[in-house]
């Protein structure tokens, strides 16, 4: 009886144990893996460089990523700013890039299929918040488990819908940019 009771403690302490040594059990349906996401542009949290804004030539910022996991059969990469005043501001949507790839090269054309932005066009907008404004902007890139079956100029939201189910990993970088 005495060890059913001690068993019984040692269960109920590996959530603890796992908090405090800074692990987690993922929210059910939560990718379990972290993808790495990088630019050589700018660093986490950094400012990203007017080349790659409105006020520049407006070019994608150069992208890469850790390797995703096993099973992944397409990427996704979704650019948004949650601190437009109108509500967040989709600046990039691209799906249906190659399991293989591992960046994105500048100003990149011709990989995956190009969502529609806020601007109600397709490709990418660069940072262009309000005069006197600092605004966050959030790279989401998703290693999914199939192709996604949507036309190009698909919205954030068909793309997020669609990937719903399928994400086996995610990662993000966020920039920021002032005017």
């Amino acid at each position: 009886m005495k060890r059913r009771w001690i068993w019984a403690i040692g269960l109920a302490m590996i959530p603890v144990v796992l908090s405090a040594c800074g692990g987690s059990q993922p929210a059910p349906g939560e990718p379990t893996i972290r993808l790495q996401v990088e630019s050589s542009a700018f660093q986490a949290e950094g400012i990203i460089p007017s080349r790659h804004t409105c006020d520049g030539e407006d070019l994608s910022p150069p992208l890469s990523w850790s390797e995703p996991p096993a099973g992944t059969r397409s990427l996704a990469l979704i650019c948004d700013d949650p601190d437009a005043p109108a509500g967040t501001w989709v600046h990039w949507v691209l799906f249906n890039l190659p399991a293989g790839a591992r960046s994105l090269p500048e100003g990149v054309t011709g990989m995956g299929v190009e969502g529609s932005n806020s601007w109600k066009r397709q490709g990418y907008g660069g940072p262009c918040p309000p005069t006197g404004s600092t605004h966050r902007y959030y790279f989401k890139l998703y290693a999914l488990d199939t192709t996604l079956d949507l036309e190009a100029g698909a919205g954030k939201q068909a793309v997020e819908k669609a990937m719903q189910g399928h994400i086996l990993a995610e990662g993000q970088l966020m920039g920021r940019y002032g005017r």
